[in-house]
């Protein structure tokens, strides 16, 4: 992102800059960061904010065998040539972004440094450097007019911190960075004050305090346009100034939160040790293991490092420097933190690192509430079980694992490295979760690996260089129904954990109810901007993902894309469907119709001896006014110009004149219906120039018609329209739709008059006896949206036809970028949640593999932006009681073996014997195997369940449905877990 053009390049930073804003883009651009420290942490926080004008990266240190398994920058051969650590790692950090300027400096920074150099950047980030130098970089920045933004991150085995202070008065633009909704008005009272009420009792968001700006206003129109403070009453309403002398509210309008700066203020580190201000991150950790007792701890280890010039060998850290601290001992803490502080976990840095990163954006950007003032994590649930193991198993052995193995011992090592692995997406939060893969050496032994799906091969070959004994195999297939043959019961039976990094949430369901049935852990997360999350899933352990409903997309309702739009999604959602309509689905349809019909001549002739052929009248429409040539694409395009921005708004206010009233007597055009006004064509709006020419080209596009450069110039476009005529227009009677709850209707399915079939076989002989009717003429090309290149001209026509329809709706329009992310869902991503993420994921893979206590585990929500991070326990599993003591959970799954000539009551007498129950209902699938009080159901149990389930050739078991009797008479049957029917008593065998 070049500073002097401050041009913003979408291909790399589309998704960065939804979560950031160009304005922040633009401060990005312009600042200078200098950043201490190449080992794994410091590298973690220079991957995730590499997007500003400069950073130096600074280090003196070789590399060494240590660095290998944190730092993924440097390979076998750095070491092998001792070279620097900072020269090794700039190329590869200048690779990640061609914008950036990097230099380095392998310059000693130490109490005698003269630190004036670091006046001409905005940040400077310490990592690896000595309390006492950190105390003195930061009292140099805050001193400066204005302040350079100071950082220092530290990690120590299990225990990792960020400490920020941004200056005396740190003034942040955006302290959420949320989008602000216009949430519509249902009243306003006419009072002292006056009293808002949001429409259809939806929640307004608001806190005391904050300001909003009225618009549309009907009646009380003083209001539109004023900034109003207010004070909530209840989640749907709020007060704001005297209304009482306005003119009384009649209708409509809707307000929007005005965003007002925030100043926080920092003390400085030396002033923060003694009495710190801490972000509690995990509410369920014991008062001696608060942030507090870390703070305590970190700073006994580092007057142990001042007074030795070491870091301590297992518990040599004493209780008297703790003591000194007046603070409380925490035996565990200290025993564990002293014993692993020579030691890194390369997840706990990418967290960590992550988190820095996020600040560092806000401390350049004055975007997000900052961090206020320390943030620490720890991670003694990973290394609490394995306290009893020999010392000998945290001694360095030599190689890239000696740092990991310092935290948590050979054994789990080893673990780590024959694992195998199913990770299912290889994108943002994938790429992160190889690289700590590799660092982590999971997957080594040849019997095992790990596998990936699309963009895996890429990804396969970039963690490899990471780490070149990762065995790693790529796979392109969607892990679906469809591809159960591949990814069947012995494929996961083979696994040790899934993991997933998936936007796709019926997709993330679908891998859940896999590992379920299969008794396998899986590891779910995600981000949306800097907001993340991480599940946890163990067996017998804890609930799945299925076992929560994520709350139902909210729809729009049909009439409302139709017809009355009343924010800018609803018209980039009707362009969208458009796109869809016009140039995917008839297409399609068109091409499967003709596949299906041999021939127009037959065709014709069916429907000439009144025969209803589904699709037909479509299709020939589509056959009857196929352009062939460039000029009559142009001339399509604004007949639907005409129909889309003007017709629509004529016909609408001749079905509901402006002073149109409900039965209650109110206007039928108040908020949220938005009455339309019609839009005359003006070829010199380049607005109008654009949909033009977008849609022009997507129809040629479809049917394979060819045009120039000079096609799609004014000129040629202008000298085109100048032909087209324009029919005048004449209302129509149709019944316009207002229920908001009626659906879209079947095209396909809704009856033709007898005038229309007429009229399609008149057009069908047209056409075959103008010899329109060729193969070439009988096929057409569909398109496959694709938003992300700008020379096809899909996003043209979405964002035209969006932004036309807005203002025929008086509807502020989106520009591209919004509209892009609108039409194409995409999820806002930054590397900083991303790392984050995956870092927090990798932690617990550790504890999966160790086959840790429930009370081990930890979800996380976090949105970096506030900040908050939560750390939670999973929700235990739930165990249903049949009865008599008999408890069924979603991981049980009661096993039956049959024979080929098992019946369907030996079944039932099987499930009986083995499981003390009454079965009375027996379901596969959707298919009712057995139901008592169903008709002939009686004469099945003599039947084989091979007869009655009918199984595929290689087919080795089932799952079925089994209810059982209850208690008493009169209570509903019984819910039981799967009971997998297996055909014959070795099948489980071949299936395991």
């Amino acid at each position: 992102m070049a500073a002097d053009s401050m041009e913003i390049d979408d291909s790399l930073y589309s998704r960065q800059r939804y979560v950031l804003g160009d304005r922040a883009m633009h401060q990005m651009a312009q600042s200078s960061v200098f950043l201490s420290g190449m080992g794994g942490l410091g590298i973690e926080i220079a991957l995730c904010f590499v997007a500003v004008q400069a950073v130096t990266l600074h280090d003196t240190k070789q590399c060494e065998t240590w660095d290998l398994g944190c730092n993924f920058f440097i390979r076998k051969e750095d070491v092998l040539s001792q070279r620097r650590r900072v020269e090794v790692v700039c190329p590869r950090v200048a690779e990640l972004n061609p914008y950036v300027h990097v230099d380095i400096s392998s310059s000693a920074l130490d109490d005698n440094t003269d630190l004036s150099f670091l006046r001409k950047y905005q940040c400077v980030i310490l990592t690896e450097a000595r309390l006492n130098l950190q105390k003195r970089v930061n009292d140099f920045c805050h001193s400066q007019q204005p302040p350079i933004r100071f950082i220092g991150c530290d990690a120590y085995g299990i225990c990792v911190r960020v400490f920020c202070d941004f200056g005396d008065e740190f003034e942040v633009s955006d302290p959420t960075g949320e989008e602000p909704k216009e949430i519509f008005i249902q009243n306003i009272t006419q009072d002292n004050p006056g009293v808002v009420t949001c429409m259809d009792n939806q929640p307004h968001g608001l806190q005391t305090g904050q300001s909003v700006i009225f618009r549309e206003v009907g009646g009380m129109v003083e209001l539109n346009g004023t900034t109003q403070q207010v004070s909530v009453l209840s989640p749907h309403s709020f007060a704001i100034r005297d209304t009482s002398l306005l003119q009384p509210y009649a209708h409509g309008g809707f307000f929007v939160l005005v965003k007002t700066p925030k100043t926080y203020r920092f003390e400085t580190l030396e002033q923060q040790l003694c009495d710190p201000q801490v972000l509690i991150p995990d509410f369920s950790k014991p008062e001696v293991r608060a942030p507090l007792q870390i703070h305590a701890a970190m700073l006994a280890l580092e007057t142990f490092q001042e007074q030795h010039s070491r870091l301590p060998n297992c518990s040599s850290i004493c209780a008297r420097f703790l003591s000194s601290l007046q603070a409380p001992v925490n035996t565990e803490l200290v025993h564990c933190l002293s014993r692993t502080a020579r030691g890194t976990l390369p997840p706990l840095a990418a967290a960590v690192g992550g988190v820095a990163s996020q600040e560092v954006l806000k401390a350049i950007t004055g975007k997000f509430a900052p961090l206020q003032q320390w943030l620490y994590l720890d991670a003694v649930e990973v290394v609490r079980p394995l306290q009893a193991l020999a010392t000998e198993e945290f001694f360095p052995r030599g190689d890239r694992y000696d740092g990991l193995r310092a935290c948590i011992g050979e054994s789990m090592c080893l673990e780590l490295h024959k694992l195998r692995v199913f990770m299912v997406g290889c994108g943002a939060i994938g790429c992160e979760m190889l690289k700590n893969f590799a660092l982590l050496g999971v997957g080594l032994a040849k019997s095992s690996g790990e596998v990936s799906k699309p963009k895996s091969t890429t990804a396969a070959e970039a963690t490899c260089e990471i780490n070149p004994d990762l065995q790693v195999e790529a796979h392109l297939n969607k892990v679906c129904p469809a591809t159960e043959n591949i990814y069947n019961d012995s494929f996961y039976s083979s696994l040790n954990l899934v993991v997933t990094a998936l936007d796709n949430v019926e997709a993330r369901r679908y891998v859940d109810s896999r590992c379920v049935s299969n008794q396998r852990p899986l590891l779910d997360s995600g981000t949306m901007g800097t907001k993340g999350h991480t599940e946890i899933i163990v067996p017998n352990l804890t609930e799945s993902y299925n076992s929560h409903r994520d709350p139902p997309e909210e729809e729009i309702p049909f009439c409302t894309l139709k017809s009355f739009p009343s924010v800018i999604e609803h018209t980039i959602q009707w362009a969208r469907d458009k796109f869809e309509n016009a140039f995917v689905h008839k297409p399609s349809l068109y091409n499967s119709f003709w596949q299906t019909h041999s021939s127009a001549e037959v065709v014709l002739q069916r429907m000439q001896t009144g025969e209803s052929l589904e699709g037909s009248f479509q299709v020939i429409k589509l056959l009857s006014r196929r352009p062939s040539r460039w000029e009559q694409c142009i001339t399509v395009a604004r007949l639907k110009f005409e129909k889309y921005f003007k017709r629509k708004a004529l016909q609408l206010l001749h079905s509901f004149p402006l002073d149109t009233r409900l039965k209650d007597g109110s206007l039928f055009w108040q908020s949220p219906k938005r009455p339309p006004t019609p839009i005359e064509f003006d070829l010199k709006d380049s607005l109008h120039f654009t949909f033009i020419v977008s849609t022009a080209r997507l129809f040629a596009g479809i049917y394979n018609i060819s045009y120039t450069e000079k096609d799609l110039s004014e000129e040629t476009v202008a000298r085109i329209l100048a032909t087209v005529k324009i029919p005048q227009y004449s209302p129509s009677e149709k019944c316009i739709e207002t229920d908001e709850s009626a659906k879209k209707p079947d095209q396909m399915k809704m009856p033709v008059s007898s005038e229309e079939e007429r009229e399609a076989i008149v057009q069908l002989e047209e056409a075959i006896a103008t010899d329109r009717v060729t193969p070439e003429g009988l096929q057409m090309s569909p398109l496959q949206f694709e938003k992300d290149d700008d020379s096809n001209g899909h996003m043209d026509f979405v964002t035209s036809a969006s932004a036309l329809r807005a203002t025929m709706y008086s509807i502020e329009p989106a520009d591209r970028l919004k509209t892009k992310r609108i039409a194409g869902k995409i999820i806002p991503a930054i590397a900083t949640a991303t790392a984050a993420v995956a870092g927090l994921v990798a932690l617990e893979l550790i504890k999966v593999v160790g086959g840790y206590e429930f009370e081990s585990f930890k979800n996380c929500f976090f949105n970096l932006a506030i900040p908050v991070i939560v750390l939670t326990e999973p929700a235990i599993v739930k165990r249903t009681l049949i009865r008599n003591n008999i408890y069924f959970s979603i991981w049980d799954c009661w096993t039956i073996f049959g024979h080929e000539d098992f019946t369907l009551s030996e079944f039932m007498n099987a499930v009986r014997e083995k499981y003390g129950i009454e079965p009375t209902m027996v379901v596969h699938g959707v298919k009712m195997l057995y139901v008592p009080v169903m008709p002939g159901h009686s004469k099945r149990l003599k039947l084989t369940m091979q007869k009655l389930i009918k199984p595929s050739v290689d087919r080795r078991y089932v799952d079925l449905t089994v209810s059982f009797a209850p208690e008493a008479d009169g209570d509903e049957d019984l819910p039981g877990p799967p009971v997998r029917y297996y055909f014959s008593p070795g099948a489980a065998e071949v299936a395991l």
